[in-house]
Order: structure tokens, then sequence, then C-alpha cells
């Protein structure tokens, strides 16, 4: 009597525990782990959605065309990560919560971009974007309270039509830009009020958004990332309060104590000198930061954290 032919499940089960003692000579620990991690929940996703040939080819393709549109300007990749919950997913992973004192952190976003022009204290960083004059200013302090003089705080926003400077083809440099706190940890920049906008919906992302029924917005903010000797980075945004868009954020990147009420001021003198003919914003926002702690880059790491977009 011949035998019975064997299960797909135990031939899947079987494979992948091949696939996975692959791994087992990696000299790397960590990524000993991730990749056998990865291998099991792979193949165990295969199994459970019993995933068709024609399924696995249209998702090559459209990881294909994902990087395809990859650049330094835009970077699909962390779009898809950021609207599949991934991004967030390894912010809660890897930084403390609130209850730990420190500013909460959020996603990166596909718009950051590295060599961004120094400001000096108090500036106006809008350049050629446009929009509503909005004053930003705050204090960066560590978690027992002291300031921390000489951090570095990278700035982007969008401008009142909801576009970042690099989307822009060969516009210059608007809303974007570095500078350092005080002595005192303090810090403050002009620049324009933020405004909610779709996040790029014309590639393999947005393809994915429109067959599952979701939407593309973003409620306003405006993007920090911390960075200072002894203390663990921080990339977080300020979303403006009151905006229709906080409940529904594309990439589920809000978080209550990010949320914070922009003020608005009568025409007349503002900080750093200025006079104002209509009238403008103005936002404070303290920063509190982590300390450093270890932290394990393994074989993949190519290059500072948000390099990538």
């Amino acid at each position: 009597m011949a035998a019975a032919d064997p299960k797909p499940e135990n031939m899947l089960g079987e494979l992948s525990r091949s696939v996975q003692a692959s791994f087992d000579g990696a000299s790397d620990d960590r990524f000993r782990t991730v990749l056998q991690a990865l291998v099991r929940h792979l193949h165990a996703f295969v199994g459970e959605v019993g995933l068709t040939e024609a399924e696995w080819a249209l998702g090559i393709d459209f990881l294909t065309r994902t990087g395809q549109l990859s650049g330094p300007a835009r970077q699909e990749f962390i779009l898809l990560s950021d609207v599949l919950g991934v991004s967030m997913a390894t912010v809660g992973a890897n930084h403390p919560g609130r209850d730990a004192g420190v500013t909460e952190s959020t996603v990166l976003g596909p718009f950051f971009v590295e060599g961004s022009p120094r400001a000096e204290l108090g500036a106006d960083i809008a350049g050629v974007a446009s929009g509503e004059p909005c004053y930003v200013a705050g204090t960066v302090r560590g978690t027992d309270g002291s300031p921390v003089p000489g951090a570095r705080i990278e700035l982007w926003e969008s401008d009142e039509d909801g576009f970042y400077d690099v989307q822009y083809e060969g516009g210059p440099v608007a809303n974007r830009a570095h500078l350092f706190t005080d002595a005192e940890g303090g810090y403050r920049f002009w620049s324009v009020r933020p405004a909610p906008y779709p996040i790029p919906h014309d590639g393999p992302v947005g393809e994915l958004l429109t067959a599952a029924g979701r939407g593309p917005m973003r409620p306003a903010h405006i993007h920090f990332l911390v960075t200072a000797p002894g203390y663990r980075t921080l990339t977080t945004h300020v979303f403006a309060a009151g905006d229709p868009h906080l409940g529904s954020d594309a990439v589920f990147g809000v978080k209550d104590s990010l949320v914070v009420e922009f003020r608005r001021q009568p025409a007349g003198h503002g900080p750093e000198g200025r006079r104002l003919t209509a009238p403008w914003w103005r936002l404070d926002f303290d920063i509190v930061l982590a300390d450093s702690g270890p932290v394990h880059h393994g074989p993949f790491h190519h290059g500072p954290a948000g390099a990538a977009g």
C-alpha cells in the first residue's frame, strides 16, 4: 500500500524548520534571532492565509514598485511601514512611555532629509514656505529636570497647503532646519502654522489604502528629532489640538501627550523683535529626554537612525 502524501501543513512546518536551521551558524546572535523569527512568522502567515502563487507574485510586484519609488526625497518603504502600523509598533517596543516622564516618540515619516541648514535661535526657518507665522519655543530637559544645553533639534514641517519642501521639484529648502539649545536648554524659532495633509498616495502605498477603503490624511504637526550626548534620540511630533484628523491619522502616530494648543495671537509686536501686521500663532512645547541606554545595531546597521528617509 502506497504511503499517503504528506499533508501541506506538515511539509510547510518541515520547510520552515529547515530554513530556520540554515541560520544556526550565524556569527551574530541578534542576526540569528531576528532572521529565524522572521522566517517562522512569514511561513506561518503563508500557511494561515493559504497564500496563492498569484498573490505571492502580486506581493513581489508591490514591493518592487515600492523600492523603485524610494529615493532621497521620498521613502515609500517608510510610508508602507507607517500605514501598516509597523513604525509605531517599533517605536512602542523601543521607547519609554509617558509614565517614564519623557516626551513620547512617534514615527519619523517619509520626509526627513539629512543635511538641513543650521538656524540660529529665534530665526525664521520658513523660507519661501507659505502660511501664517508661528513662533515655537520650549526647553529641553532630562528626567531629573536639569536643562540639556547644546541639544541638536532637527525640525521639518509642511506649508499651509500641506506640502513639504522636497515635494516641490527643484524648490529651495523651506520649513526645515536644525538648531542647538542654549545654556538653559531653551530653543525657539519662527516658522508657519502647519496644515493637515494627505500622505503621498500616488504610488503603491496609495493603492493599498484605496483597496482598504482607508483615507490618507494626517493631522497638522511639526516634526522634532532631538539628539544630545548621554540621552536617547527622540523622534516625535507636535500635533495641533482641534485638528479634525487626530482620530484617523493614516500612520497611527498621534499620542494624547503630543497634542498641543497652537494659540492665536493678535497683530502687533511679536517675539524676537518681529512686527506682525496680521494675527499669528504661538506654540510652547517642552521636551524631556530619556537617559541613553545600550543599543545593539547588529549587522543590519548602515548609518544613523532615520537616515533612510
